[in-house]
């Protein structure tokens, strides 16, 4: 099943059983998608849509550090709530293994030979970690191992 098809059917689903709170992510994330679609004037794949809900949650996520350094938790439980919700549609995440033989990989598939070349992993890399890990904490892990 496509993951806008099993967005939608999650959003009925909600909404017969009345959960406000799946109901509303479900709703902003279909809205997010919709956007993206109209801004493009394309129809977005499953990997787009997972670049659009990777960017929600990265966005919750920051809500959440800085709800808790202003002291109103129950801000940041609503958010973290939210990251919930929209997990359940992302692919299972890496282990950090899966993540290192994933750079080894690439590396030895783009033939990198230092930091000049961190271009050409992380272009190997994207579309296999893309939603599946942190690509910041990819970034950096690139950059050690070609520097």
């Amino acid at each position: 099943m496509a993951l806008i098809d099993s967005l939608k059917e999650e959003q009925k689903l909600a909404m017969k059983a009345k959960d406000k709170l799946r109901l509303g992510t479900i709703r902003l994330a279909l809205s997010a998608i919709k956007q993206r679609e109209v801004d493009e004037r394309i129809t977005l794949n499953d990997d787009d849509i997972l670049v659009v809900l990777t960017k929600m949650v990265k966005q919750r996520r920051d809500s959440v550090a800085q709800y808790e350094s202003a002291g109103r938790q129950d801000l940041a439980d609503a958010e973290q709530a939210e990251i919930t919700v929209l997990k359940e549609f992302m692919p299972q995440p890496l282990t950090d293994e899966e993540v290192t033989a994933l750079i080894e990989n690439a590396i030895a598939e783009s033939q990198a030979a230092g930091m000049q070349d961190m271009g050409k992993v992380m272009g190997v890399l994207k579309p296999q970690i893309q939603g599946r890990a942190d690509m910041g904490k990819v970034s950096g892990l690139v950059r050690a191992k070609l520097g």
